[in-house]
């Protein structure tokens, strides 16, 4: 019997964990909301995955916030982003892209660079569909 209880106090233990860390993720998807060097969507979704798998009322929650229904639902629903959301992001990652492009000297890693460049406007243009808003 005593396994039993020490297996649900390790349940118990990493559900908590995961609130937490979900907690702190939907915290930096808020940040992101005022500081726009900060991506929003990516820390909110991480955050509903995590509250997914630890606690219905926290998911509940989440997706019940102004927050997470303005920039998440969109993309999870229908995998789609507005053109200025697009725009917003795109400009936002190039302008970080860019900085280590400038600034380091190694060819390899600069070539690196713009493989993640090519490939992130491949996966925005064709993968991730544009829709008004």
């Amino acid at each position: 019997m005593s396994m039993y209880k020490e297996r649900w106090n390790q349940l118990k233990i990493f559900n908590i964990l995961l609130i937490v860390l979900g907690l702190s993720f939907f915290l930096i998807g808020v940040i992101g909301v005022v500081v726009p060097v900060l991506p929003t969507t990516p820390f909110l979704i991480l955050s509903s995955v995590l509250f997914a798998k630890s606690s219905p009322r926290f998911d509940s929650w989440l997706r019940g916030t102004k927050v997470f229904k303005d920039y998440a639902v969109d993309f999870i629903r229908e995998r789609a982003m507005t053109r200025n959301r697009k725009i917003k992001l795109m400009m936002l990652s190039d302008f970080m892209l860019a900085f280590p492009l400038f600034i380091l000297d190694n060819i390899y890693i600069k070539l690196f660079i713009i493989l993640v460049i090519l490939f992130k406007y491949y996966y925005f243009i064709f993968k991730i569909k544009t829709i008004k808003g």
